[in-house]
């Protein structure tokens, strides 16, 4: 009776859900060469509107993450291989009674391949307890541009993060080497702080290599108009850090989508191509 006890015990309480994506170059595109799915984590069939990059969205049917559930994405882009992850809509972190939601990406990317990791942006319910990782392993000649965007209550809904907790761990390995690593713990109370968010309920990052300083002087003069929002950009050896706080995940997105459509001619030596589903 007690070891049976025990074993109920160790059930997990919520969804969890892996998603192992590979991606190969074949003759003229990449393709999705290898997919795994366990749980309530999914993808749409492949899209080319630029003819040999592959574009992909994840799917999260429920629709919401909620505390117990644990979420892992993947990701392999194999040589020469050139991908585009996006999601088709905001993830939500609902609020928890007492457990921590989970989310973990692990996007490695061998010699001559490329990803934009593009997901929209991740809504914090007031009370929610979530932690998001996110680490990134480049090979020596890997090309990347990601962001990230957190959204802390729900400013619109003028429900504000009065409890809860964030936890955020983020990486970048290029050759083996770290290039930036990051942990943050964001609390309730931490919101309003001088030493914390100031009052700002959307924090995000963007970060692309290879760049240099000219790639960074023409990030910046994106920004240079930018007044009611705390926005910079920086270079970390040869790796663009953009982080922006301020109160609009849209205005974000707007920023962040103006710099992505300047990087990516240089460093993926490809015209910006939005996808599709951003227009919807």
């Amino acid at each position: 009776m007690n070891s049976l006890f025990r074993l109920t015990e160790a059930i997990p309480s919520g969804w969890q859900a892996q998603l192992d994506l590979e991606f190969s170059y074949r003759s003229d595109k990449t393709v999705l060469s290898h997919r795994s799915q366990r749980g309530p984590l999914t993808v749409q069939r492949a899209f080319y509107p630029e003819g040999d990059v592959c574009h992909l969205y994840v799917l999260h049917p429920p629709g919401g993450v909620v505390g117990g559930d644990t979420i892992t994405i993947n990701t392999t882009v194999h040589a020469n291989g050139s991908a585009l992850l996006t999601t088709p809509g905001a993830t939500k972190f609902y609020r928890s009674q007492g457990e921590t939601a989970h989310q973990q990406q692990n996007l490695d990317l061998a010699d001559n391949a490329s990803l934009e990791w593009l997901p929209q942006e991740n809504i914090y319910f007031p009370g929610a307890q979530a932690r998001m990782s996110t680490h990134i392993n480049l090979a020596a000649k890997a090309r990347f541009i990601g962001w990230e965007t957190h959204c802390l209550g729900l400013p619109a809904n003028n429900e504000t993060f009065t409890t809860g907790q964030l936890s955020l761990d983020f990486s970048l390995h290029q050759d083996g080497a770290p290039i930036l690593m990051e942990r943050m713990q964001v609390n309730a109370d931490r919101l309003n702080s001088p030493t914390g968010l100031r009052g700002h309920p959307v924090m995000a990052m963007l970060v692309a290599t290879p760049a240099n300083n000219e790639l960074l002087e023409q990030t910046r003069a994106i920004l240079s108009n930018e007044d009611m929002h705390l926005i910079a950009a920086t270079l970390i050896e040869d790796c663009v850090v953009v982080r922006y706080l301020g109160n609009s995940t849209a205005k974000c997105r707007q920023l962040f989508s103006q710099i992505w459509m300047v990087l990516r001619p240089a460093i993926l030596e490809r015209k910006a191509c939005p996808p599709r589903i951003w227009a919807t």
